[in-house]
């Protein structure tokens, strides 16, 4: 479990020292999101930059190519015999790990991704850090793509891919520098969350709940980190709170900076007078009960309404003109794996979301209900993260896919972990409580079989929809192939 208030390891001087003078760079567990992310940013930046991690799977494995970054498979000692100068270490990597090992046999200097992030990009920049348990990705990127729209030309780290950008980093040369901050921990040797290392100067704070409960215990520590975020801002700074979020706010109270609220008809930053139709959301925007003007994006859903007003409030906040932000909201593109449809096929609409954790699982199905009021809607759905495949949130998905006309899983996705039996999401018993609630509700271990499934039963005019934190096992592609041969 990570223990509240450990004291966040950053570098040392001499490690910063080292780290300056580094021309090749190794990561470990280069193939996560962060981790891969970072490594693209680097070499952009010119260096020589390598990696490992256990296996490789899209989308990170065709960027890592794309960017011409060589990958080891598997951990070894003899990864590191290419003598790099610095390595970042991710946090799946144990301590016993023989790349790990080897690595302080050669006593290689070395740091955990956020530290080392922080220390070569964040120093002479004004961050803005985005964190919450939902809603980072796309409130990170659509504040990047407003400041990118008023010429502002911001740095940008974030766990997705925006289309605006076609790239998850920029290392831009404007003053700010968008960061998606993650609440999960950072390295073996530094149990903290990442965003503790982000110097934020604007900060957000979408929401928070329980989630990532393979290291925190309660909801209560969870709350304690996202305190310690709010004290890093600066007197000087901003930070931006969901006022939906009662946990949130009680976080916000703790930071010594100006503390703004936003949301959906509340909030010192409101969305009002939303209308929706199939292609935008529309809203006025209030800023203390003063309109500024009308906002419409083509986002979907309370909850993206809610990340839209976020950003808005940020880059108005930071002195970017109404109408540009305006204009930036209307031509944002939106992220990877955020309600993005892969094909339209004999009247049937495929649609792939990153959606995992059961509240997120909630809000992603009823912005597609809302958006396709007509069309029966098929929800397939990967127990692949460290969230959806515990018991913990067994009671809370049931009704996550209320609206559905059926609901098929793969099989669970297997870990080396640990995991007890008795601590995983029972698949019979939650096919029972959504059946129970009306859904068709389907176990069909393999992707190919779901494909067949779903072939034989959808028509025109209904939608599928498949949440995973991963590829799926292609299923997305491999349903638009098999419904346009049918």
């Amino acid at each position: 479990m990570l223990l509240a208030m450990n004291t966040p390891k950053e570098l040392s001087s001499s490690t910063i020292s080292a780290l300056k003078k580094a021309r090749r760079i190794h990561v470990m567990g280069v193939c996560g999101t962060a981790m891969g992310t970072m490594s693209g940013l680097m070499q952009a930046r010119g260096l020589d930059v390598r990696g490992s991690d256990r296996a490789f799977y899209p989308p990170m494995s065709n960027l890592l190519k794309q960017w011409g970054i060589h990958a080891f498979e598997g951990y070894r000692p003899k990864n590191l015999d290419w003598n790099p100068d610095f390595v970042v270490v991710g946090n799946v990597i144990r301590r016993d790990n023989p790349e790990a090992k080897r690595m302080r046999e050669l006593k290689i200097p070395h740091g955990s991704f956020p530290s080392t992030f922080a220390a070569m990009y964040l120093s002479d920049r004004r961050p803005v850090v985005v964190t919450g348990t939902h809603g980072k990705t796309t409130t990170t990127s659509l504040t990047a793509w407003l400041f990118e729209h008023a010429d502002m030309d911001p740095g940008l780290l974030v766990g997705g891919l925006p289309r605006n950008f076609g790239s998850s980093f920029r290392l831009g040369n404007g003053p700010h520098f968008i960061v998606e901050g993650d609440e999960y921990d950072t390295a073996y040797f530094d149990k903290v969350p990442k965003f503790l290392h982000y110097r934020p100067q604007v900060g957000i704070i979408t929401n928070i709940e329980f989630d990532h409960a393979d290291i925190y215990d309660s909801i209560d520590s969870i709350e304690l980190e996202f305190r310690r975020f709010a004290k890093l801002i600066p007197r000087h700074g901003r930070l931006l709170v969901w006022a939906g979020s009662q946990r949130g706010i009680q976080a916000a109270e703790s930071a010594n900076c100006r503390i703004e609220t936003y949301g959906i008809e509340e909030g010192y930053w409101s969305a009002r007078n939303l209308v929706a139709t199939k292609d935008t959301s529309s809203f006025d925007v209030f800023r203390d009960n003063i309109r500024l003007g009308q906002i419409s994006v083509p986002l979907f859903g309370d909850h993206n309404i809610q990340n839209t007003i976020a950003a808005v409030a940020v880059a108005l906040g930071e002195g970017i003109n109404f109408d540009i932000v305006a204009s930036g909201a209307a031509s944002f593109l939106n992220v990877a794996k955020r309600h993005e449809i892969k094909g339209v096929v004999g009247g049937v609409t495929v649609i792939d979301d990153f959606a995992h954790h059961p509240t997120a699982v909630a809000a992603t199905v009823r912005a597609v209900r809302d958006r396709f009021p007509n069309g029966r809607l098929f929800c397939c759905f990967e127990v692949e993260s460290n969230t959806s495949r515990r018991r913990i949130f067994q009671d809370a998905y049931g009704p996550a896919f209320d609206g559905s006309h059926a609901v098929l899983f793969c099989k669970p996705l297997e870990k080396d972990d640990g995991l007890p039996e008795t601590e995983r999401l029972q698949i019979d018993e939650l096919l029972k409580a959504i059946s129970d609630r009306g859904p068709i509700a389907r176990l069909i271990p393999e992707v190919s079989d779901m494909v067949d499934w779903l072939k034989k039963h959808v028509e025109p005019g209904d939608i599928v929809l498949g949440m995973s934190g991963r590829h799926f096992h292609g299923l997305h592609d491999k349903l638009v192939t098999a419904l346009a041969i049918s």
